[in-house]
């Protein structure tokens, strides 16, 4: 077995051990299940029925909770075994910084989208068990959203790691990134800016370098995401979507890297 396969091996069997993953898990997987039990599958709204619905609610709560819960839990990788002196004996093997730094970001991609890609596909195992229909495109459409979105906020937790010398300015600087991307461009400035007659192009250009927008639009039903999706076209739209996740993700993990490898570690 390779070194990365082990590292990697090594990270899983650690978070296996560890209560948050499976607080986690359950609570991602108790989440869906809460929204089967309301019956809001039965209802209808603004046109979605059946499994649409729980997913819809399911990704709306995701894309505030998942960008805080990432940044928070995943900021700490590198830092933490730095402050730890646990670099000083793994760097004694014949493992390489590419295939750590890696093989850590991998193990954190599983790990972090295991439950929800799990609570996608027993939605969709309830809802047949029911007699409903289950529609594909919309479970992979929101799957691979979940997936780019956690791509993009793990790449940017490893790059803050790779900045920080400790873990407390890590957290410090991940709930400023959350407030900002949530409460500030989400709520207050983009009120204000609506407010002060802002012309509407400025606007919707922050909101489309926004990722918590990004989801908004495919998620929340109203006139703006009309407008933008009209505007743009839905599978342009989608397209941006993914390749501005993915995209700005892989600058932040390769920077991160840059950062990880030039610095004193030890």
């Amino acid at each position: 077995m390779n070194s990365f396969a082990t590292i990697l091996k090594l990270d899983f069997n650690a978070t296996f051990r560890s209560r948050w993953f499976w607080v986690y898990a359950v609570l991602v997987i108790a989440s869906m299940g809460g929204i089967f039990a309301t019956g809001i599958s039965d209802s209808r709204v603004a046109g979605f029925t059946g499994l649409t619905r729980p997913l819809l609610i399911f990704i709306q709560g995701c894309n505030l909770v998942l960008p805080i819960f990432v940044l928070v839990s995943t900021v700490r990788t590198l830092v933490k075994e730095k402050e730890s002196n646990i670099f000083e004996y793994e760097l004694s093997f014949p493992i390489s910084l590419g295939e750590y730094y890696f093989s850590k970001f991998l193990s954190r991609i599983v790990i972090l989208c295991s439950p929800l890609l799990t609570a996608m596909v027993l939605s969709a195992v309830f809802c047949s068990v029911l007699g409903g229909s289950i529609p594909i495109n919309i479970i992979l459409l929101y799957s691979g959203l979940l997936l780019a979105s956690t791509f993009f906020y793990v790449s940017l937790s490893f790059f803050i790691s790779s900045l920080v010398r400790t873990q407390e300015v890590g957290l410090g600087v991940s709930l400023f990134i959350w407030l900002l991307l949530v409460a500030l461009l989400d709520v207050a400035l983009l009120g204000l800016l609506i407010k002060a007659l802002v012309p509407e192009e400025t606007i919707y250009t922050l909101v489309l370098l926004n990722p918590v927008q990004l989801f908004k639009i495919l998620s929340v039903i109203g006139p703006a995401s009309y407008f933008i999706l009209d505007l743009f076209g839905t599978s342009t739209f989608l397209s941006y979507t993914f390749l501005y996740l993915f995209g700005l993700g892989t600058v932040f993990l390769l920077v991160g890297f840059v950062f990880f490898s030039k610095r004193d570690l030890l």
